[in-house]
Protein backbone atom coordinates (compact mmCIF):
# COMPACT_ATOMS: atom_id res chain seq x y z
CA UNK A 1 0.00 0.00 0.00
CA UNK A 2 1.48 3.32 -1.10
CA UNK A 3 2.03 5.93 1.55
CA UNK A 4 1.53 9.52 0.54
CA UNK A 5 4.04 12.02 1.77
CA UNK A 6 3.08 15.58 2.51
CA UNK A 7 5.49 18.47 2.60
CA UNK A 8 4.72 21.65 4.46
CA UNK A 9 5.55 24.95 2.83
CA UNK A 10 8.34 26.81 4.53
CA UNK A 11 7.00 29.71 6.57
CA UNK A 12 7.77 33.14 5.19
CA UNK A 13 7.85 36.46 7.04
CA UNK A 14 6.17 38.19 4.09
CA UNK A 15 2.35 38.40 3.97
CA UNK A 16 0.34 36.44 1.41
CA UNK A 17 -0.78 37.64 -2.01
CA UNK A 18 -4.14 38.98 -0.90
CA UNK A 19 -2.82 41.02 2.02
CA UNK A 20 0.22 42.23 0.06
CA UNK A 21 -1.92 43.34 -2.88
CA UNK A 22 -4.37 45.09 -0.57
CA UNK A 23 -1.63 47.02 1.23
CA UNK A 24 0.03 47.94 -2.05
CA UNK A 25 -3.22 49.11 -3.64
CA UNK A 26 -4.14 51.14 -0.55
CA UNK A 27 -0.79 52.91 -0.38
CA UNK A 28 -0.77 53.69 -4.11
CA UNK A 29 -4.33 55.00 -3.89
CA UNK A 30 -3.63 57.24 -0.91
CA UNK A 31 -0.29 58.55 -2.16
CA UNK A 32 -0.76 58.69 -5.95
CA UNK A 33 -4.15 57.79 -7.42
CA UNK A 34 -6.48 59.80 -5.16
CA UNK A 35 -4.43 63.05 -5.31
CA UNK A 36 -4.15 62.74 -9.10
CA UNK A 37 -7.88 62.03 -9.40
CA UNK A 38 -8.75 65.07 -7.28
CA UNK A 39 -6.40 67.25 -9.34
CA UNK A 40 -7.95 66.10 -12.62
CA UNK A 41 -11.48 66.42 -11.24
CA UNK A 42 -10.81 69.97 -10.06
CA UNK A 43 -9.36 70.88 -13.44
CA UNK A 44 -11.67 69.22 -15.96
CA UNK A 45 -14.96 69.12 -14.03
CA UNK A 46 -14.94 72.15 -11.72
CA UNK A 47 -12.80 74.52 -13.80
CA UNK A 48 -13.29 73.15 -17.33
CA UNK A 49 -10.94 72.28 -20.15
CA UNK A 50 -11.54 75.53 -22.04
CA UNK A 51 -10.82 77.65 -18.97
CA UNK A 52 -7.65 75.67 -18.27
CA UNK A 53 -6.47 76.22 -21.83
CA UNK A 54 -7.01 79.96 -21.43
CA UNK A 55 -4.76 79.90 -18.36
CA UNK A 56 -2.03 77.79 -19.95
CA UNK A 57 -2.07 79.43 -23.37
CA UNK A 58 -0.11 82.49 -22.29
CA UNK A 59 3.46 83.45 -23.10
CA UNK A 60 4.53 83.55 -19.46
CA UNK A 61 3.20 80.05 -18.78
CA UNK A 62 4.62 78.55 -21.98
CA UNK A 63 8.02 80.12 -21.31
CA UNK A 64 8.01 78.75 -17.76
CA UNK A 65 7.03 75.26 -18.94
CA UNK A 66 9.62 75.32 -21.73
CA UNK A 67 12.35 76.42 -19.32
CA UNK A 68 11.46 73.77 -16.74
CA UNK A 69 11.44 70.86 -19.18
CA UNK A 70 14.37 72.12 -21.25
CA UNK A 71 16.60 72.61 -18.22
CA UNK A 72 15.50 69.28 -16.71
CA UNK A 73 16.23 67.45 -19.97
CA UNK A 74 19.67 69.01 -20.42
CA UNK A 75 20.61 68.37 -16.78
CA UNK A 76 19.39 64.77 -17.00
CA UNK A 77 21.42 64.16 -20.16
CA UNK A 78 24.52 65.44 -18.38
CA UNK A 79 23.74 63.25 -15.37
CA UNK A 80 23.24 60.27 -17.67
CA UNK A 81 26.75 60.56 -19.13
CA UNK A 82 28.60 61.72 -16.03
CA UNK A 83 26.60 59.49 -13.68
CA UNK A 84 27.43 56.32 -15.63
CA UNK A 85 31.11 57.34 -15.71
CA UNK A 86 31.12 58.09 -11.97
CA UNK A 87 29.41 54.80 -11.15
CA UNK A 88 31.94 52.93 -13.29
CA UNK A 89 34.88 54.57 -11.48
CA UNK A 90 33.38 53.85 -8.05
CA UNK A 91 32.87 50.16 -8.89
CA UNK A 92 35.93 49.28 -10.97
CA UNK A 93 38.75 51.34 -9.42
CA UNK A 94 40.35 51.84 -6.03
CA UNK A 95 41.73 55.24 -5.13
CA UNK A 96 42.29 57.34 -2.01
CA UNK A 97 39.08 58.94 -0.76
CA UNK A 98 36.83 56.53 -2.63
CA UNK A 99 34.48 56.08 0.33
CA UNK A 100 34.21 59.86 0.74
CA UNK A 101 33.28 60.30 -2.92
CA UNK A 102 30.81 57.42 -2.70
CA UNK A 103 29.15 58.98 0.36
CA UNK A 104 29.12 62.43 -1.25
CA UNK A 105 26.97 61.09 -4.10
CA UNK A 106 24.08 60.70 -1.63
CA UNK A 107 24.48 64.23 -0.28
CA UNK A 108 21.63 65.68 -2.42
CA UNK A 109 19.29 63.09 -0.86
CA UNK A 110 20.06 64.26 2.68
CA UNK A 111 20.59 67.97 2.11
CA UNK A 112 17.45 70.17 2.13
CA UNK A 113 16.93 71.62 -1.32
CA UNK A 114 16.66 75.17 -0.01
CA UNK A 115 20.05 74.82 1.67
CA UNK A 116 21.50 73.47 -1.57
CA UNK A 117 20.05 76.42 -3.49
CA UNK A 118 21.49 78.96 -1.07
CA UNK A 119 24.90 77.26 -1.16
CA UNK A 120 24.98 77.10 -4.96
CA UNK A 121 23.93 80.73 -5.21
CA UNK A 122 26.66 81.82 -2.79
CA UNK A 123 29.26 79.88 -4.78
CA UNK A 124 28.19 80.85 -8.32
CA UNK A 125 26.99 84.41 -7.69
CA UNK A 126 28.96 87.14 -9.52
CA UNK A 127 30.84 87.82 -6.27
CA UNK A 128 31.05 84.14 -5.25
CA UNK A 129 34.09 81.89 -5.15
CA UNK A 130 33.52 80.21 -8.54
CA UNK A 131 31.15 82.77 -10.00
CA UNK A 132 33.62 85.64 -9.83
CA UNK A 133 36.36 83.58 -11.49
CA UNK A 134 34.07 82.36 -14.28
CA UNK A 135 32.71 85.85 -14.88
CA UNK A 136 36.13 87.53 -14.96
CA UNK A 137 37.83 84.80 -16.98
CA UNK A 138 35.17 83.81 -19.50
CA UNK A 139 32.62 86.61 -19.15
CA UNK A 140 29.88 84.10 -18.32
CA UNK A 141 27.34 84.61 -15.55
CA UNK A 142 26.13 81.47 -13.81
CA UNK A 143 23.77 82.56 -11.07
CA UNK A 144 20.47 84.16 -12.08
CA UNK A 145 20.66 82.59 -15.55
CA UNK A 146 19.51 79.34 -17.13
CA UNK A 147 23.03 77.98 -16.64
CA UNK A 148 22.54 78.29 -12.89
CA UNK A 149 19.29 76.33 -13.16
CA UNK A 150 21.15 73.57 -15.00
CA UNK A 151 23.76 73.35 -12.24
CA UNK A 152 21.10 73.13 -9.53
CA UNK A 153 19.23 70.38 -11.39
CA UNK A 154 22.44 68.47 -12.05
CA UNK A 155 23.16 68.58 -8.34
CA UNK A 156 19.80 67.12 -7.31
CA UNK A 157 19.54 64.56 -10.12
CA UNK A 158 23.00 62.99 -10.21
CA UNK A 159 22.44 60.41 -7.40
CA UNK A 160 19.49 58.86 -9.24
CA UNK A 161 21.66 57.83 -12.19
CA UNK A 162 24.66 56.72 -10.12
CA UNK A 163 22.69 54.60 -7.65
CA UNK A 164 20.63 53.00 -10.42
CA UNK A 165 23.58 52.04 -12.61
CA UNK A 166 26.03 51.11 -9.87
CA UNK A 167 24.49 47.70 -8.94
CA UNK A 168 24.35 46.70 -12.62
CA UNK A 169 28.04 47.48 -13.10
CA UNK A 170 28.87 45.37 -10.04
CA UNK A 171 27.12 42.40 -11.68
CA UNK A 172 29.08 42.69 -14.95
CA UNK A 173 31.85 40.12 -14.83
CA UNK A 174 35.35 41.17 -15.86
CA UNK A 175 35.53 38.01 -17.94
CA UNK A 176 32.93 39.44 -20.32
CA UNK A 177 35.28 42.24 -21.28
CA UNK A 178 38.25 39.88 -21.41
CA UNK A 179 36.43 37.56 -23.80
CA UNK A 180 35.60 40.50 -26.02
CA UNK A 181 39.26 41.51 -26.04
CA UNK A 182 40.46 37.98 -26.86
CA UNK A 183 38.09 37.93 -29.84
CA UNK A 184 39.90 40.95 -31.25
CA UNK A 185 37.52 43.74 -30.23
CA UNK A 186 39.05 47.08 -29.36
CA UNK A 187 38.33 48.80 -26.07
CA UNK A 188 35.97 51.21 -27.78
CA UNK A 189 34.09 48.40 -29.50
CA UNK A 190 33.88 46.47 -26.23
CA UNK A 191 32.45 49.55 -24.57
CA UNK A 192 29.87 50.30 -27.26
CA UNK A 193 28.84 46.71 -28.15
CA UNK A 194 29.23 44.84 -24.85
CA UNK A 195 29.18 47.11 -21.81
CA UNK A 196 26.79 49.90 -22.80
CA UNK A 197 24.01 47.57 -24.07
CA UNK A 198 23.99 45.86 -20.68
CA UNK A 199 23.86 49.21 -18.90
CA UNK A 200 21.25 50.77 -21.20
CA UNK A 201 18.05 49.71 -19.31
CA UNK A 202 19.41 50.81 -15.92
CA UNK A 203 20.85 54.02 -17.39
CA UNK A 204 17.49 54.91 -18.95
CA UNK A 205 15.78 54.23 -15.63
CA UNK A 206 18.20 56.56 -13.86
CA UNK A 207 17.67 59.16 -16.59
CA UNK A 208 13.89 58.95 -16.13
CA UNK A 209 14.19 59.30 -12.34
CA UNK A 210 16.53 62.28 -12.67
CA UNK A 211 14.23 63.90 -15.23
CA UNK A 212 11.15 63.41 -13.04
CA UNK A 213 12.94 64.89 -10.05
CA UNK A 214 14.33 67.84 -12.02
CA UNK A 215 11.04 68.83 -13.63
CA UNK A 216 9.36 69.38 -10.28
CA UNK A 217 12.38 70.77 -8.44
CA UNK A 218 11.67 74.02 -6.62
CA UNK A 219 13.77 74.67 -3.52
CA UNK A 220 17.25 74.51 -5.03
CA UNK A 221 16.28 76.46 -8.17
CA UNK A 222 14.44 79.54 -6.94
CA UNK A 223 17.51 80.98 -5.21
CA UNK A 224 19.91 80.60 -8.13
CA UNK A 225 17.43 81.26 -10.96
CA UNK A 226 16.66 84.92 -10.33
CA UNK A 227 12.99 84.22 -11.14
CA UNK A 228 12.61 86.76 -13.94
CA UNK A 229 9.30 86.26 -15.80
CA UNK A 230 9.76 84.89 -19.31
CA UNK A 231 13.50 84.49 -18.66
CA UNK A 232 14.37 82.39 -15.59
CA UNK A 233 10.96 81.69 -14.08
CA UNK A 234 10.26 77.96 -13.74
CA UNK A 235 6.81 76.37 -13.84
CA UNK A 236 6.79 75.18 -10.18
CA UNK A 237 7.45 78.76 -9.08
CA UNK A 238 4.57 79.96 -11.26
CA UNK A 239 2.28 77.45 -9.51
CA UNK A 240 3.38 78.76 -6.11
CA UNK A 241 2.73 82.32 -7.26
CA UNK A 242 -0.81 81.37 -8.32
CA UNK A 243 -1.41 79.73 -4.95
CA UNK A 244 -0.17 82.80 -3.08
CA UNK A 245 -2.61 84.87 -5.14
CA UNK A 246 -5.41 82.42 -4.17
CA UNK A 247 -5.79 81.55 -7.84
CA UNK A 248 -6.25 77.85 -7.18
CA UNK A 249 -7.80 77.15 -10.57
CA UNK A 250 -4.82 78.71 -12.34
CA UNK A 251 -2.41 76.65 -10.24
CA UNK A 252 -4.37 73.48 -11.07
CA UNK A 253 -4.31 74.28 -14.79
CA UNK A 254 -0.52 74.72 -14.84
CA UNK A 255 -0.06 71.60 -12.71
CA UNK A 256 -2.16 69.51 -15.10
CA UNK A 257 -0.14 70.84 -18.05
CA UNK A 258 3.07 69.78 -16.30
CA UNK A 259 1.52 66.41 -15.48
CA UNK A 260 0.53 65.78 -19.10
CA UNK A 261 3.97 66.70 -20.48
CA UNK A 262 5.77 64.65 -17.80
CA UNK A 263 3.55 61.63 -18.49
CA UNK A 264 4.29 61.84 -22.21
CA UNK A 265 8.05 62.05 -21.61
CA UNK A 266 8.10 59.17 -19.13
CA UNK A 267 5.95 57.06 -21.44
CA UNK A 268 8.40 57.65 -24.28
CA UNK A 269 11.33 56.69 -22.03
CA UNK A 270 9.56 53.51 -20.91
CA UNK A 271 8.89 52.55 -24.52
CA UNK A 272 12.58 53.04 -25.30
CA UNK A 273 13.44 50.85 -22.30
CA UNK A 274 11.13 48.09 -23.54
CA UNK A 275 12.66 48.30 -27.00
CA UNK A 276 16.21 48.13 -25.61
CA UNK A 277 15.39 45.09 -23.45
CA UNK A 278 13.81 43.28 -26.40
CA UNK A 279 16.79 44.13 -28.55
CA UNK A 280 19.15 42.73 -25.93
CA UNK A 281 17.03 39.60 -25.64
CA UNK A 282 17.09 39.12 -29.40
CA UNK A 283 20.86 39.47 -29.43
Amino acid sequence: MAVRSFTLKAPTPMPGWGLSFGIMLTMISVVVLIPMAVLLWRGFVDFGAAAMWDVVNRNRVWNALALSFRAAFVASLFNLAFGVLLAWVLVRYRFPGKRIVDAAVDLPFALPTAVAGIALTAIYAPNGVFGSVITQTFGIRVAYTELGIWIALIFVGLPFVVRTVQPVIEEIDHETEEVSATLGASRLRTLTHVVLPMLAPAALTGFALALARSVGEYGSVIFIAGNLPNVTEIAPLLIVIRLEEFDYDGAVAIAIAMLAISFALLLAINLIQIWSRRRMGAV
